[in-house]
């Protein structure tokens, strides 16, 4: 999954103002960029909001348990990273579900296989069932988690103005 970003307005201008600076130290700008907005992705993430600030929908196993929504193991959130260099920079993760969770989930059939010979094993009513496999429907809300907010562009932004001695 990738996502390109197109920057308008007073940061393009910036931004092409920067291709001029060849003495700019280009690859420590686009790296604090990319740790500014890694960390308000960080913190979204932990306030569970999307960048425009909106809430995320509870997940079932949140509500159920009283934990947060996409932190039941962490191994999402701790796999969100930041990558740059001279010409620009990225801040992603490579978790497999990860799209799932950003994007939603409308309806796709998957078949869910059992590991081990005992089965899968789970209670409809009250009655206990055994099955080697079964196919369900998987619809998941989005909540995305990745993107820029209204306060990442100000802060781009005003890493560059920084970057190029402007107030």
């Amino acid at each position: 999954m990738g996502y390109s970003i197109r920057l308008e307005g007073d940061v393009r201008k910036l931004m092409k103002r920067l291709k001029h600076y060849s003495d700019l130290d280009k690859k420590h700008i686009t790296a604090a960029m990319a740790e500014a907005v890694r960390t308000s992705t960080l913190e979204r993430y932990k306030q569970e909001k999307d960048p425009e600030g909106k809430k995320w929908k509870s997940s079932i196993r949140a509500e159920a348990e009283g934990g947060k929504t996409l932190t039941d193991t962490a191994r999402l959130r701790n796999s969100i990273r930041a990558k740059s260099d001279a010409s620009g920079f990225t801040v992603g993760t490579n978790t497999i579900y990860a799209s799932t969770h950003q994007l939603g989930e409308k309806g796709r059939k998957i078949t869910i296989r059992a590991k081990s010979s005992k089965g899968l094993v789970f209670k409809i009513g009250d009655r206990w069932i055994r099955k080697r496999q079964v196919t369900v429907r998987v619809k998941i809300p989005a909540r995305p988690f990745l993107g820029l907010s209204d306060d990442d562009l100000q802060e781009i932004k005003g890493t560059l103005e920084d970057a190029l001695g402007e107030e």
